[in-house]
């Protein structure tokens, strides 16, 4: 049912479209216009209030609110505050801690070179799984950039019989070696066994190339239309061979990728930065 106690939100919007097809033609013309109507001033809301965060004019106290950006620096500040406490974080040149056993030691340094908190600053999720480290800091990039080729120091671990079992990457002792290529001294490598696959090639000692594999899999975001109103849909196959249809709160197609995205890295972490998604309208 429609929440009459708040805005209407994306599902409730479609849920009236649909009803409204089904009325009469004298009726289903008028309330057409009305909700076309809503739909043009929600959009202007949202263009105004765009405009406002973008102006970077002075912050008004004088009503006692928080100005938009600095309101929402506090809540990115509270995210970033929330995902240290639950990875156990300490602050910099501290062990990391068993969650929730003692609130951050959070210093100036902590915030200016925390990639987590760029990333939160840029408007997107925080991972539910930690990044590969590089030296002990986190990095993200190799999770979201492109293919392209990373110099790093690195080396196999083998068992007792030869076989390589996992692999030191820029001083990161947490990645597991998937595959054994055909190529020589190359290895295809997943950091604990979450997130994108990697192609390791060793150059000789340490020095080695580091390359992150292109996704195997596809899956379609469907856009569809109602009424003047649109949404999105993931269509994800799943183990049993039954197909989920996942709906993703999202008014563009970057946003709708990105939630895609998002509900991967939650539902399966294996797989995330594995799979491409493909465009389709209905």
């Amino acid at each position: 049912m429609v929440n009459e106690n708040g805005p209407l939100d994306a599902d409730d919007l479609m849920m009236l479209a649909e009803r409204a097809a089904q009325l009469p033609a004298s009726d289903a013309e008028w309330v057409g216009i009305l909700l076309h109507e809503l739909q043009r001033a929600r959009t202007h809301e949202a263009e105004l209030l765009a405009a406002r965060a973008s102006s970077g004019g002075p912050v008004d106290h004088g009503d006692g609110e928080l100005g938009e950006q600095l309101a929402q620096i506090a809540l990115d500040t509270a995210e970033w505050l929330r995902t240290l406490w639950n990875v156990g974080y300490m602050g910099a040149g501290n062990f990391r801690s068993l969650p929730r056993s003692a609130f951050p030691s959070i210093d100036l340094e902590d915030i200016r070179k925390s990639s987590l908190f760029a990333r939160i600053r840029q408007g997107k999720y925080a991972l539910p799984f930690p990044p590969p480290t590089r030296h002990g800091l986190p990095w993200h990039e190799l999770l979201e950039g492109a293919e392209q080729v990373h110099p790093v120091e690195a080396e196999i671990v083998c068992d007792e019989t030869g076989q390589p079992q996992g692999a030191i990457i820029e001083a990161c002792a947490e990645w597991l070696v998937i595959e054994e290529t055909a190529e020589n001294q190359a290895y295809v490598v997943q950091h604990q066994g979450l997130g994108p696959v990697y192609r390791l090639r060793l150059a000789g000692g340490q020095a080695a190339e580091l390359q992150r594999e292109s996704p195997t899999l596809k899956r379609r975001i469907c856009l569809q239309r109602r009424g003047g109103f649109h949404s999105y849909t993931l269509e994800w196959l799943g183990e049993n061979g039954r197909t989920q249809l996942v709906s993703l709160r999202a008014a563009t197609w970057d946003r709708a990728e990105s939630e895609a995205e998002h509900w991967l890295a939650t539902t399966h972490p294996e797989m995330y930065g594995q799979v491409c998604f493909e465009r389709c309208e209905e």
